[in-house]
């Protein structure tokens, strides 16, 4: 039968690598890639695989790379410029007879050296492996092991392929020869050795397996997600409040309850629907069109376990395509590994839906791993399925040419390859202080396998407590998550509207609600950098320093773009109103964003810092010379290329951003991507800057004439401000207490970046904020006798600084959680 996935043949799609690059016995073949990655294969007739899989797309990585082979009696070696490998045939692919030494230095002692058969045991004392991901988070309630990942201190990693399916050139998949379970079954392993040089591994690995998708641009933003019961009215209603309390929001999820749920319990239970509940949404097309009109994107709850029964709107069409007589109302198993029964689903069941309005689908499989093609994890084909026709042809309307659609979907992680059918929905998490305290560790960690959009459920989804503090911690890292979804599970107290909680909390929820939807376009850059570089929009700070230690101790700190995250995952102490968190700066100069903290590391080890923070802050560090680009309005939809343009400038150092947008298409090529590069030249001596701005690409994908206004971090004076040669307004900005420290902002009006602007600034010196207003602000809310804090306020105007700062105020009684927060500004 004909694949629903393409027209093409179905034989297996050819992805041979080179034959210079193979070294082969009776029984093995050893396949050099790059000099420090080496497929190695085992096969006992003999037959090995040179299709692709469910992993690997393409062997092609490139010119093969020297390499040297000596045989002798029993042993053969394979020495790369950076791997030697050897292998004793009559031991085969056992520990003793396999094994690969890197030939360069990595930065774990016992390091180096790999044996066949090693496991990576998640719970040893001195990780080795810097771990993967896992399935899903479903049920779990603080840290849970993960698989192994690419990278790790030893400096190698082992993929094994050996269980994966083979692909058609139709997109369907078949079993490998000799899948037979046989004592001695095939054996298929890709070797990593490439030490520290974590880039190049995830860079060769995206070469290996496809690269990460560029996913739609409207995702980026804020999503609403909630087990409920809504209907149509009430569901547009609160997308009105949400835009009356100007809280952005981009995708709307409408979880099971748009479906059929009260259905005869003698065709099993509602759980598994395709058929709209017209009580609740009774027009469906005018309810997904008004979500459109808001400008956006809508994904529909998909339990697909139960398969297709008879009260279903999709049901006779889909028995009569499959050969039933839907008279007989006989159910239609689910079956995904059947082509025809995954063309009918395809056709009957998501077709006249995504017809309707429906962008994209949730699909929440939970119900084991098996199917009829052995091997084949249902789950796994799914994701497949279901990205592949999300970007099928569809036909035009009356006159207009067919289209396709960005491919998307929203699923759990099936296996290494998952990065290729984004997004990731982590699963059902408990909600307690310690999943918050998790979940920055796991997303950051799950780059490792090149998995780079993981949806957490932000705020928790089940059990647990109604916290306050917890709630507006955790949409503090959901605003710089991969992807920032609020959910929560049925109940009628348990739902994440920022109304819903205490004055501070909803406050600081509202604020980085807000910088989120801001934060689009610089993260739509890094997702462009994602595609078509293989860097992670939020990854380890490992990655990119990973010969520095510290780099390593905090495995909650991460990197967000270029900005350097550390969450604040603990309550605040009832005395000092602060929570405490720890980071490790790397060497250079930063401010902290929201305070304008300056921080100076000038170890070549950085620096490791005690960091305090009220509950309407989270440290959100930049280098010196970031320049960081994004929405300053928020009613322009997040899918859209904004007109008005936000431009932060840390002072301090030069620096660069290029902004990158194109035109939304299913696949933009060079002649629809826009850069608009931003470069800052900072002389502080002379007390100038200047930011000059200039585009490259075609016209017609952004705006052409746009409104950008600078704010610059920690800056003042009495500052002058020149855009193209004409006097610019310039005003004193407060700190907003949340997000953006104090400063100056520079309106620059309307401009054509495309005509190149320049920005020259004269009288500016960076200001961070004074010792003495930083200590009155840690102070002042401070919970503690008015006596101690007046004694405490008199060392301040002492002139203290330093440590004698800090020993004048132990002295006089202050608490150590408050003198951790002075130590820090001190």
């Amino acid at each position: 039968m004909t694949s629903p996935l393409s027209s093409g043949a179905d034989r297996p799609r050819p992805a041979p690598a080179p034959a210079d690059a193979v070294v082969t016995g009776a029984d093995y073949r050893f396949t050099v890639l790059t000099s420090r990655l080496i497929r190695m294969e085992y096969s006992r007739t003999g037959d090995f695989v040179d299709a692709a899989t469910q992993l690997v797309v393409s062997r092609q990585l490139g010119p093969v790379p020297d390499f040297e082979v000596r045989r002798r009696e029993d042993r053969l070696e394979i020495i790369t410029e950076h791997l030697h490998l050897t292998y004793q045939p009559s031991r085969g692919f056992t520990r003793s007879g396999l094994s690969v030494a890197l030939r360069t230095a990595v930065i774990g002692v016992h390091g180096g050296t790999w044996r066949h058969g090693e496991q990576w045991d998640p719970q040893e004392a001195f990780r080795t492996n810097l771990g993967g991901t896992i399935r899903t988070l479903d049920t779990v309630d603080g840290a849970t092991d993960v698989q192994p990942g690419l990278l790790s201190i030893t400096g190698h990693a082992v993929i094994d392929d050996s269980g994966s399916l083979l692909i058609q050139e139709d997109e369907w998949v078949r079993p490998r020869p000799h899948a037979d379970g046989d004592d001695t079954p095939d054996q298929d392993l890709y070797f990593f050795g490439y030490g520290q040089d974590y880039r190049s591994a995830l860079r060769d690995f995206f070469a290996l397996t496809g690269p990460t998708p560029l996913i739609p641009r409207a995702l980026l933003g804020n999503w609403w997600s909630r087990y409920h019961r809504y209907s149509a009215d009430s569901y547009l209603a609160l997308m009105d409040r949400f835009a009356e309390e100007q809280l952005p929001f981009s995708v709307a999820v409408i979880d099971m309850d748009w479906h059929l749920v009260d259905i005869d319990p003698a065709i099993g239970n509602g759980w598994t629907g395709y058929t709209w509940n017209r009580e609740l949404f009774p027009d469906p097309e005018r309810f997904l069109a008004a979500l459109h009109e808001r400008g956006m994107q809508v994904t529909l709850n998909l339990h697909p376990a139960m398969g297709v029964r008879r009260h279903e709107d999709a049901y006779a069409p889909m028995a009569r395509a499959l050969g039933m007589d839907p008279e007989k109302g006989a159910d239609i198993p689910f079956n995904i590994g059947d082509k025809a029964f995954t063309a009918a689903y395809l056709e009957h069941a998501h077709h006249n839906l995504e017809e309707q309005g429906v962008d994209f689908w949730w699909l929440d499989w939970q119900q084991g791993g098996t199917t009829d093609i052995p091997g084949l994890d249902p789950l796994w084909m799914l994701n497949h399925v279901h990205y592949l026709d999300s970007g099928r042809e569809r036909p035009g309307g009356p006159g207009q040419a067919p289209y396709r659609r960005r491919p998307i979907t929203f699923s759990r992680f099936a296996d290494a390859s998952s990065h290729r059918t984004p997004i990731g929905f982590s699963g059902d998490t408990v909600t307690t202080w310690d999943s918050l305290r998790f979940q920055p560790e796991f997303t950051a960690t799950s780059a490792n396998i090149g998995y780079y959009w993981w949806s957490n459920d932000i705020g928790g989804h089940m059990l647990g407590v109604k916290d306050d503090q917890m709630a507006a911690r955790w949409v503090q890292l959901g605003c710089f998550s991969p992807i920032n979804r609020m959910h929560s599970t049925m109940s009628v107290f348990n739902s994440k509207e920022p109304w819903r909680y205490s004055r501070d909390a909803r406050a600081t929820m509202n604020a980085y609600l807000r910088l989120r939807h801001r934060l689009v376009p610089y993260l739509y850059t890094w997702a462009r950098r994602a595609h078509t570089e293989g860097i992670g929009p939020v990854r380890p700070v490992y990655h990119d320093f990973p010969w520095r230690m510290g780099s390593y101790d905090n495995r909650n700190e991460f990197l967000f773009g270029d900005l350097l995250i550390m969450p604040i995952t603990r309550p605040t102490d009832a005395v000092s109103t602060l929570a405490r968190e720890e980071a490790w700066l790397p060497q250079g100069t930063w401010f902290d964003l929201p305070t304008g903290r300056r921080y100076d590391a000038d170890a070549a080890d950085g620096r490791i810092l005690t960091l305090s923070r009220r509950l309407e802050q989270v440290p959100v560090l930049a280098r010196a010379g970031s320049v960081i680009v994004g929405a300053e309005d928020l009613s322009e939809p997040a899918g859209d290329n904004p007109r008005h343009l936000s431009v932060v400038v840390v002072p301090g150092a030069d620096g660069e951003f290029i902004l990158e947008e194109d035109d939304g298409s299913a696949e933009p090529g060079p002649d629809t991507v826009v850069r608009t590069r931003f470069t800052l030249t900072w002389d502080e001596a002379s007390g100038s800057a200047r930011l000059e701005i200039s585009q490259e690409g075609p016209h017609g994908v952004v705006p052409a004439e746009r409104e950008l206004t600078v704010h610059l971090l920690s800056v003042g004076g009495r500052v002058t401000a020149r855009v193209n040669g004409a006097e610019a307004p310039v005003s004193v900005r407060e700190a907003d207490g949340f997000t953006l420290g104090g400063g100056l902002d520079v309106a620059l009006g309307a401009v054509r970046p495309a005509d190149r602007v320049v920005l020259e600034l004269s009288g500016v010196s960076m200001q961070p904020p004074a010792l003495a207003d930083e200590v009155f602000r840690i102070l002042e809310p401070a919970q503690m006798s008015y006596p101690a804090k007046d004694r405490a306020w008199a060392v301040v105007c002492s002139g203290a600084t330093g440590g004698a700062l800090i020993g004048g105020l132990r002295a006089v009684g202050v608490p150590e959680e408050l003198l951790a927060a002075v130590s820090e500004v001190a």
